[in-house]
């Protein structure tokens, strides 16, 4: 009896996904995407783009709002000075603004076994969310996903690939 229930929400999350979409493909002059240096496809460089998501709100910190992915080491869920730096700023946001919410999407590289990512992508956007939480970001705003291996962001298959692959993305809600 269960299972026609969990079909059902398999579609129903795999179609919510979808209707997500991806990152948009404006990019910029050098190649990179404007959405991922934290300017609007307009070319606004204060306040948030069409979907909530800070975009350089100048003064101190503005280039790393524009910033949302979070490396780290191998088998690592620990944050560096420059990461900690990135999650402050992004911290900072949503402290100044309590109506936006954010997604944690936690990640690994291909090494280990399914299991073992889903649960080093589980501490890494941990890791992020609980140093919010020190920094003043009530725990209901932030959401923290894992996905393990599943979502790469370099298909390779050495260090270059993997440290881009170890990582946690901040994904902005309202």
């Amino acid at each position: 009896m269960r299972k026609p229930f969990f079909y059902v929400g398999v579609i129903l999350m795999s179609a919510t996904l979808a209707a997500c979409g991806g990152k948009k493909g404006v990019k910029d002059g050098a190649g990179a995407s404007v959405e991922d240096r934290g300017v609007s496809a307009a070319g606004a460089d204060t306040g948030v783009d069409a979907y909530g998501r800070p975009i350089g709100a100048g003064g101190e910190g503005a280039d790393l709002l524009g910033r949302r992915k979070v490396y780290f080491e191998f088998d690592s869920s620990t944050l560096d000075d420059e990461s900690r730096a990135l999650v402050e700023a992004h911290a900072n946001y949503l402290v100044n603004n309590p109506g936006v919410t954010l997604v944690l999407e936690g990640h690994a590289d291909e090494r280990g076994t399914r299991e073992y990512n889903l649960a080093l992508g589980e501490r890494r956007a941990r890791a992020v969310s609980n140093f919010m939480g020190v920094l003043g970001v009530a725990g209901n705003r932030v959401q923290n996903i894992s996905y393990g291996e599943e979502r790469p962001e370099s298909m390779g298959h050495d260090e270059s690939a993997w440290r881009l692959n170890r990582r946690v993305e901040i994904l902005y809600g309202n």
